[in-house]
């Protein structure tokens, strides 16, 4: 397939084949980008590519669906901000679509008295985020959830669930409704200048643009280096795999069950969470693996896994969390181990409850000097944006992630603003 000779609309640049803006990433972030663009400003020539053939291939379409609501994130922080504004768009986006959702509520789980300071925090934050958030005891945790124990508990009546793959497509509809290209199965092998214009070279042929935005998830690291961004983070890959409850065991799990996670990791644990499928999943693991995209466990790349070898980070990380890495590969290799983690929270489970689910692969920026980079990181240049670190809740904050990319392109992209006002 190769990219069409797109027609002049607006003011393309000084070549007439070239777009305006071109987004690397047809993951939801990327195709929510684009659609925030043309909302704005419906004149401009817009291409979305990405090396799939299909939109939200990798870590859109691979995960649990859970519409955040805000509870985890440092005040203050990016991630805050976006999780509590996005989920509010997503809600309203989806209801507009005609796309399911449920707000089926979170239990986050005290299991004893040694957890209650990380509530504690969890519910300073929520509060502070301006999260609807309800302080429960075993009594109530039972009400919301009567095969859950546990000696106090969050409980976040707005957290939800979607399909966020099925988000993604409808996002796509709307880009190319409102005139622009959505262009699969161009892997981005380069970025070179022409002039004012950059080239973006693929296997089908360069395409040329006025400005570039990054959200390539997994190789949004390689993506920004080839356009002359820092190797510093680097995406470290860590799979995580899912068990699912079989039909007659789902009744165990109402809505999400999460535990109090470890505040020096960015993964928030294993948890049990219904899907909008009518699935219950349990999990996810995390691993660290040798391809970027390690769906199957057992898939190395050779480019990968020595980008992972190499990257000093890598290794301070496994210096100081070889603990926590070690309970990860005990629960990723053995089943009973990961129900019997899961079956703290609800007892009746059984290893017999549960069959195999499904991996995704979480693209985790890791700094030379060894930090799992918390929140969302941006790199802006002239002529480009790069989503260095889109990690959870990024689904669920991408509407409103595409907002403030769309307001700093104004800027960094030299792109007038168009005065309309962002759709929500």
């Amino acid at each position: 397939m190769s990219a069409p000779d797109p027609a002049p609309r607006g003011t393309p640049g000084p070549d007439p084949a070239a777009y305006d803006v071109v987004v690397v990433g047809a993951g939801i972030l990327g195709l929510a980008t684009a659609r925030e663009l043309l909302a704005r400003d419906p004149g401009l020539r817009i291409a979305v590519v990405d090396q799939a053939d299909a939109v939200a291939a990798h870590q859109t379409g691979h995960n649990s669906g859970v519409i955040h609501a805000g509870i985890y994130y440092a005040p203050g922080s990016l991630k805050a901000r976006l999780c509590v504004d996005g989920a509010r768009r997503m809600y309203a986006y989806c209801a507009e679509r005609g796309i399911p959702t449920e707000r089926v509520g979170k239990l986050v789980v005290a299991l004893d008295a040694s957890e209650l300071p990380g509530l504690d925090e969890l519910e300073r934050r929520s509060r502070i985020n301006g999260v609807t958030i309800e302080r429960v005891g075993p009594g109530r945790l039972r009400e919301i959830e009567p095969h859950a124990v546990g000696v106090a508990a969050l409980h976040s009546p707005n957290t939800g669930i979607v399909d966020f793959a099925t988000v993604a497509r409808a996002l796509a509809e709307d880009v190319r409704a409102a005139g622009g290209d959505v262009l699969l199965g161009r892997e981005v092998t380069g970025v070179a200048r022409r002039g004012a214009l950059r080239e973006l070279r693929t296997p089908a042929g360069p395409i040329l643009t006025r400005g570039l935005i990054g959200c390539a998830g997994g190789w949004a690291d390689r993506l920004a280096v080839a356009d002359g961004g820092s190797p510093d983070p680097r995406i470290v890959p860590f799979r995580g795999a899912y068990l699912r409850l079989r039909p007659e065991a789902t009744m165990l799990v109402r809505g999400l069950i999460y535990p109090v996670p470890d505040p020096e990791l960015p993964f928030l644990g294993v948890h049990l969470t219904r899907h909008v499928s009518g699935d219950v999943l349990l999990g996810p693991t995390a691993l660290l693996v040798g391809a970027r995209d390690a769906y199957d466990v057992g898939r190395i790349r050779r480019r990968d896994l020595g980008s992972i070898v190499r990257w000093p980070g890598t290794w301070r990380i496994a210096r100081h969390f070889w603990r926590t890495a070690a309970s990860e590969l005990a629960t990723a290799v053995s089943r009973r181990a990961f129900v019997a983690g899961c079956a703290r929270y609800v007892p009746e489970l059984r290893t017999e409850d549960v069959a195999d689910g499904w991996a995704g692969v979480r693209a985790q920026a890791v700094s030379r000097d060894g930090r799992l980079v918390d929140d969302f990181v941006f790199d802006e240049r002239p002529g480009a944006l790069h989503v260095r670190n889109a990690p959870s809740p990024a689904a669920t904050s991408s509407l409103a992630i595409a907002a403030m990319i769309a307001d700093r392109a104004a800027g960094s992209l030299d792109l007038a603003p168009a005065g309309a006002a962002p759709r929500s």
